[in-house]
């Protein structure tokens, strides 16, 4: 083989460890990442089962409930739909009724939202970034002022994944 044929054959190797490693990291990463959807989307566009979500939106009021273990059922709404939400744990102190929150997990066969972690606003005036996003998105919120109801507005009682 002549230098320039070795070089050749060089880059060529380099290039495809290059790519099989860059290719392996894709991978990787792309079964971690957990993706942020609001109840709306979730309705929407249903993941499959083993698909993580990030699920963001206000702890519908009302709808806490306990079973006297530590398994808490409550529902995530963005004002326009909801979803159902199981989570077995301790809450953060923050979480409340009518808050900001982040659950993170996958949706169940029977439409609830298994959640596995938590995350609540950490203080009166915060609300998570992707659920302002997505608020003002949908003209529900307003810098300075917060959520804005519309009176038209009602919730959804249809399961998700019953539209598509």
């Amino acid at each position: 083989m002549t230098r320039k044929a070795k070089r050749l054959y060089s880059i060529g190797a380099m290039f495809v460890v290059v790519g099989g490693a860059m290719a392996l990291v894709l991978t990787a990463l792309s079964s971690s990442v957990a993706y942020f959807q609001s109840p709306t989307d979730l309705v929407k566009n249903v993941p499959g089962p083993a698909q993580r979500i990030r699920l963001g939106g206000l702890v519908e009021d009302g709808s806490v409930k306990r079973d006297g273990s530590s398994e808490i059922f409550f529902r995530v709404t963005d004002t326009v739909d909801s979803v159902p939400v199981s989570y077995t744990g301790i809450l953060p102190d923050l979480f409340r009724e009518g808050q900001g929150v982040i659950a993170e997990g996958t949706l169940g066969p029977d439409r609830v939202f298994l959640a596995d972690t938590v995350l609540a606003k950490h203080d009166e005036t915060y609300m998570p970034k992707e659920v302002v996003d997505d608020l003002k998105a949908r003209g529900l919120w307003e810098d300075g002022k917060g959520l804005v109801k519309k009176p038209e507005e009602t919730v959804s009682a249809t399961p998700v994944g019953a539209g598509s």
